[in-house]
């Protein structure tokens, strides 16, 4: 089988890249750097053709609202018209759950976009929601404030190990389209101020977390449940605790 990850020499596209060419596929690791570019539409056709399956990891290049809104819409777009003249049979998209809880935030808003013009394309799909990743937790750290401290939300999260997610994505770009939403989380839930301090003792950062119920996240207030599964999802494997520990290793 051919397929395709758009944003393949990213974080998570690479390993995803790895897992199917493993598996003995064909793979195209579609990005700028390799020929192929969602927005100005370069190298897509050629990529697209007798694919099977595409996977779209791609993230926006900028956190202006307005930038944001206008990269997914621009990339899904040109995605999806290429991949409906191709005949693709199964479009996978990475988005994040809570999206539809988080209205206020940019980001999250170029993320229902792009859903709602996957779901509108006629392309049979299926759309991933997936938690944060742990190899994440440092820049949510570095947000928060200075040198001395942080501010973080105690909104809870169930952060996912990016290998953990690299295979969930797979398995579900090989399998078939449900034309709807797959939620994938970690196996451990706790507050994003309890998360964010285990990982900086983990990692010897001095900083003091100090957890605060309106710390904002990317600007926006969260509520308990807002960036957990309230449902059935996917868990991964890999245990919070046991990947920090792989930290001091």
């Amino acid at each position: 089988m051919k397929y395709v990850v758009v944003g393949g020499t990213g974080f998570i596209g690479t390993k995803v890249v790895a897992r199917l060419r493993s598996a003995g596929h064909e793979v195209i690791a579609a990005a700028p750097e390799t020929g192929v570019n969602s927005i100005t539409g370069e190298g897509l056709e050629q990529a697209m053709a007798n694919a099977h399956a595409v996977l779209d990891v791609t993230n926006s290049p900028t956190f202006d609202p307005q930038g944001i809104l206008d990269f997914f819409g621009v990339s899904t777009s040109n995605l999806m018209n290429a991949e409906k003249k191709a005949n693709v049979r199964h479009h996978v998209l990475l988005s994040i759950v809570g999206t539809d809880r988080l209205p206020d935030n940019a980001y999250f808003q170029g993320k229902i976009l792009q859903e709602k013009l996957v779901r509108d394309s006629g392309v049979p799909f299926t759309i991933v929601h997936s938690t944060q990743f742990m190899e994440f937790l440092g820049a949510i750290a570095d947000l928060g404030g200075t040198n001395e401290e942080t501010r973080i939300s105690t909104g809870h999260v169930q952060v996912i190990a990016a290998n953990d997610l690299a295979d969930a994505l797979s398995d579900v770009l090989m399998g078939d389209p449900i034309g709807g939403i797959v939620e994938v989380a970690g196996p451990n839930r706790e507050p994003m101020s309890d998360a964010v301090s285990r990982y900086l003792t983990a990692k010897g950062d001095a900083r003091r977390v100090v957890a605060d119920p309106d710390a904002p996240y990317f600007g926006a207030r969260l509520e308990r449940d807002t960036l957990v599964p309230v449902g059935e999802a996917r868990i991964g494997k890999t245990n919070f605790s046991q990947w920090l520990t792989s930290l001091a290793q």
